[in-house]
């Protein structure tokens, strides 16, 4: 198993995800953020949706209560992002307002319009 630093985890985490909590958690709540992302059987939450709730707690999450299960997590979160960001969004860049790929990204915790 290969071995992870803890503090290069949380500092590319702290990077990757520039919405606050309070922002990603009422985000999570509007049918747009629900209506994004991929679904087990095409039904219920999505992984995104879940992962959002994740970060949320991990936002609040002190530093030196973060468990081996939480720097994991974060990991997942930092390689989304990163990946889907390579990706690109809409070329027109009226579109990614209200783009899948935007409202993706941010049931992960980032907003590409606030960089």
């Amino acid at each position: 198993m290969a071995e992870h630093d803890d503090e290069t985890t949380w500092t590319d985490f702290k990077a990757a995800v520039n919405m606050t909590a309070s922002a990603l958690e009422k985000f999570l709540d509007t049918d747009e953020s629900q209506a994004v992302g991929q679904k087990s059987n095409g039904k219920g939450e999505s992984t995104g949706h879940a992962s959002g709730r994740r970060i949320v707690d991990l936002l609040h999450t002190k530093k030196a209560d973060l468990t081996e299960d939480d720097y994991a997590h974060m990991r997942k979160v930092v390689s989304y992002v990163h990946r889907h960001l390579k990706q690109g969004g809409p070329d027109d860049k009226d579109a990614v307002k209200d783009s899948p790929w935007r409202l993706s990204l941010m049931n992960w915790g980032h907003d590409p319009l606030k960089d």
